[in-house]
């Protein structure tokens, strides 16, 4: 007999409840995201009277996820980006001369003086000896100092690169080692472009390679692309410097081994500083917003175990001395050391505000940028487009749905009401569904979602199109119902299957807006195949149980 029992029936509706409980947000949109934006500026520890007020604008016992808009939907900025590998391969080299003129220099009795030509190309060392005769021993030299690279080959290769062209050495980096330092500095820099983007709290950015040196950046729901640009085309290289002096004269002599550096906030300040740093940012394990003692906006770091211990020894001995806080060559402040700083802690000082700190301590954390970035294209997608997008989604939804709605009417009856209400909980369960898992909804998105309405009812149709052919040959209704589900099933499952299958290959292969589809049209095909096998067929066993008819028109 036609019958579903109680425990199933309770799950049913439940599942039913939940995910249309997850999928209320999203009819609340801007309520929520208020909510949402305070919350999480209230869990880093601020808050204040208009935070809390915020937080208030949807209850925190209720769920407040909602589906991410995408560029599209939303707005915000694309930009493409290239990134300029070959600084990385110019700024090894930079560092690799020390090493080759120690190692010359120790053989000097063989090779003479060692002098560097400053006449080549950043991607080239050229080194002089003086004595040409040598040049085959300082060959051998320099070529000791390689290191083994490990090549997609297989085959054993080299860092360098070594030739010979009379007394001069022309050092450069071997194929293997540019294409390992290529892979390294672009997975180096999405990585830190990621860590950037999503501390600033944009939602759903898209980060993703685009052939072999490009980066492609979408950003939903910013005002402006050069608010990205100026996130990105910072550096943030943090370094604290001891200075020798302070001058006036920007082009003054600064001795061996220093720097001019200008001061950031004092214009016409310049600071004479050591080249080389007490500690470097690549040392430091935290950096966030403070304030200081006055009330402005600081940013407040800590260094890890061995540069804290650096750093104390260094404030210990300089008591009374003062030190640059440098940010990409410009001096932010110069305070003087007042007491030994043992614990790796301090507070970077200066005309901030709270934005500028915020965005410092960003850039500090996530790290310096292996390489610089070239923006190829810009753009700034306004939000007026996807507001339209939205109303023509809306209207495509709406009218694919009202249609529906009387086709099923008018072809089935009753059981057709039955098919439009559970049509109408599948769309919210696809909502729900993309709640949860944070989807990005684009207007492909949509397409799949408006695909989903004309299929949805698939599976009804094809079930009540049995429990017709099942009525003139069974005994009843009741019957007739059942057996309807039961021969059904199959072609369901098959159909469905099918085209869930095409999904996932949509989403595994394709990017973007195909992804963006996939997602929906994949939740979609779950949705819909609950509804009709679980929801419609409750429905009618609720009221099978309730009326009892002798017979049934479908």
């Amino acid at each position: 007999m036609l019958n579903i029992s109680f425990p199933k029936l309770v799950m049913i509706w439940l599942t039913v409840i939940v995910g249309l409980t997850f999928a209320m947000p999203n009819g609340f949109y801007s309520r929520v995201e208020t909510h949402n934006d305070a919350m999480a500026i209230i869990e880093t520890g601020m808050t204040n009277a208009e935070l809390e007020a915020d937080a208030a604008e949807w209850p925190s016992f209720l769920p407040s996820s909602l589906v991410n808009l995408g560029l599209d939907l939303r707005g915000g900025a694309h930009l493409l980006v290239e990134v300029q590998v070959e600084d990385v391969h110019a700024s090894f080299l930079e560092g690799f001369w020390p090493s080759v003129r120690d190692a010359l220099a120790a053989e000097r009795d063989t090779v003479g003086f060692v002098t560097r030509e400053d006449n080549g190309p950043p991607t080239e060392l050229r080194v002089r000896i003086s004595q040409a005769e040598g040049a085959t021993r300082a060959f051998e030299i320099v070529r000791g100092l390689a290191s083994p690279v490990a090549s997609f080959t297989g085959a054993a290769a080299t860092n360098i690169d070594v030739r010979i062209n009379g007394p001069i050495l022309t050092i450069t980096l071997s194929e293997a080692e540019m294409a390992a330092m290529d892979e390294r500095t672009i997975l180096q820099t999405l990585e830190i472009i990621r860590r950037r983007i999503d501390e600033v709290g944009t939602r759903e950015p898209t980060i993703q390679r685009q052939g072999s040196d490009r980066i492609l950046v979408q950003v939903p729901g910013v005002g402006s692309a050069n608010e990205i640009i100026e996130l990105l085309g910072t550096t943030a290289q943090l370094t604290f410097n001891p200075v020798v002096s302070p001058t006036t004269d920007p082009d003054a002599t600064p001795g061996t081994g220093n720097i001019i550096l200008p001061s950031l906030d004092t214009p016409g300040q310049f600071y004479i500083v050591q080249r080389r740093p007490v500690v470097t940012g690549e040392d430091l394990e935290n950096a966030q917003l403070d304030f200081d003692q006055n009330g402005r906006p600081a940013v407040a770091f800590r260094f890890n175990t061995s540069a804290a211990r650096e750093f104390g020894d260094y404030t210990l001995e300089n008591i009374g001395n003062p030190f640059a806080i440098v940010l990409d060559n410009e001096v932010i402040s110069a305070p003087t050391i007042q007491s030994h700083i043992p614990g790796g802690s301090g507070i970077i000082t200066g005309n901030f505000t709270v934005e500028e700190a915020t965005n410092l301590a960003v850039l500090l954390r996530a790290g310096a940028l292996p390489a610089e970035l070239t923006f190829l294209e810009e753009r700034t997608v306004g939000a007026e487009l996807g507001e339209d997008s939205i109303a023509a989604g809306q209207i495509a939804c709406i009218v694919a749905g009202i249609a529906i709605l009387v086709y099923m009417v008018l072809s089935y009856g009753l059981f057709g009401l039955f098919a439009n209400i559970a049509l109408v909980i599948n769309v919210g369960l696809i909502f729900g569904l993309l709640s949860i898992v944070g989807a990005t909804l684009t207007l492909p998105g949509i397409a799949g979602i408006v695909l989903t309405i004309g299929m949805a009812v698939d599976a009804n149709v094809i079930v009540f199109e049995r429990i017709r052919e099942e009525l003139k040959t069974a005994k009843g209704p009741a019957r007739a119902i059942e057996l309807g589900y039961e021969k059904a099933l199959s072609s369901i499952i098959d159909a469905n299957i099918t085209t869930f299958i095409t999904a996932v290959i949509l989403f595994t292969m394709g990017s973007g807006p195909v992804s963006g589809f996939a997602v929906t049209l994949g939740f979609g095909i779950i949705t819909s195949v609950f509804t009709a096998i679980f929801v419609t067929r409750s429905l009618i066993v609720i009221w099978f149980s309730r009326t009892r008819p002798k017979t049934i028109e479908v």
